[in-house]
């Protein structure tokens, strides 16, 4: 019988997460090679491929895309490029995986979801919480009835450290960073959508950079077609780690997610209590970042459909938007009455 030739995927983008999805791909998943790496930046793909043992670095995205012995492509670029790159890799015929968010506009996500829906190619998107352990474990209760009728949710993400403030595009804690927690929300109330969004935002990190669009404290309301009500916050200093959690209190219970601790180890002395803190993202969601790529090359050699679409991601933008209209206006926002921005 036949050796199935391992599925060739090509990265896009060198940076600190592209760089872990090309270990990943390079050493974590049976059956999966890395292709190739892309970057446009002097050196970077050729830095990132070669320790890896990939053999094609490309300065030109294009010349990826062209490359027939790519199967897919696995972006990781700056948020604001990934709309036209899921259009240009479904056009080229390779399936795609993206990092959120996958589009910052309702028309650019239209356009992505259009093209992989025409090109007939797989178009995953990267809400890696849907695959951490916990979170999947809460939907699942959730979808079973297990806390009854959803109530009041909640889920935050705090960030251990702000570095350069001055490097952070407007409105990114709703479109880079609260994206994750609006898609968590939907997916820890499954079945449901949003209906309507009240935000509110400041710079409290760093007061000095608000004039120049900073905002790093936010928290959202969400009302769902269900009845539902959630909220989701952020901050972009939490001295003591990264903090994310979730929470989904219902008529017959109450579950919750998210731990901090580095270990379940805690310490008891003369000072006190103490735990050791994750400090950073690829620690904390490690599994779950390695589980979302072995998902995408599962799809891709079966044909089965992803299980975090293009059209999650769009319906988790609209929940951004719609906080940034709030924020703006000083009042509510309907989703079924949204502008793109």
């Amino acid at each position: 019988m036949a050796t199935q030739q391992p599925l060739a995927v090509g990265l896009i983008g060198a940076g600190r997460m592209g760089s872990f999805h090309a270990e990943t791909l390079a050493h974590r998943l049976p059956g999966v090679r890395l292709a190739a790496v892309a970057d446009p930046a002097p050196g970077a793909a050729e830095r990132l491929a070669a320790p890896l043992g990939c053999a094609t670095a490309y300065p030109d995205i294009g010349d990826l895309l062209a490359d027939p012995q790519v199967d897919a492509v696995v972006i990781a670029t700056p948020a604001r490029t990934h709309a036209d790159l899921v259009e240009a890799a479904a056009r080229a015929g390779k399936a795609v995986y993206c990092e959120k968010p996958m589009a910052v506009g309702l028309a650019e996500a239209d356009r992505a979801i259009t093209a992989a829906r025409d090109a007939g190619v797989a178009l995953q998107v990267g809400f890696n919480r849907r695959y951490d352990p916990g979170f999947r474990a809460a939907h699942d209760k959730v979808a079973a009835g297990a806390v009854g009728t959803p109530q009041l949710l909640r889920s935050l993400t705090r960030d251990p450290k702000l570095a350069d403030p001055a490097r952070i595009p407007p409105w990114t804690i709703f479109l880079e960073t609260l994206i994750h927690d609006f898609d968590t929300l939907r997916f820890l109330n499954p079945g449901a959508e949003p209906v309507e969004v009240f935000a509110m935002a400041d710079a409290l990190v760093r007061p000095d950079f608000k004039d120049h669009g900073l905002l790093d404290t936010a928290v959202v309301t969400i009302r769902f077609d269900n009845g539902a009500l959630a909220t989701a916050e952020a901050n972009f200093q939490a001295v003591y780690g990264y903090d994310v959690r979730g929470e989904v209190f219902g008529s017959a219970g109450m579950l919750t997610m998210g731990d901090i601790r580095r270990t379940p180890l805690t310490s008891y002395g003369p000072d006190g209590i103490t735990a050791e803190s994750v400090r950073y993202d690829q620690d904390l969601f490690h599994d779950a970042y390695v589980a979302e790529l072995a998902d995408f090359t599962e799809c891709v050699r079966t044909g089965r459909a992803p299980a975090v679409t293009g059209e999650d991601a769009r319906a988790a933008l609209s929940i951004a938007l719609a906080a940034i209209q709030s924020v703006t206006t000083g009042g509510p926002a309907r989703i079924d009455e949204l502008k793109d921005h």
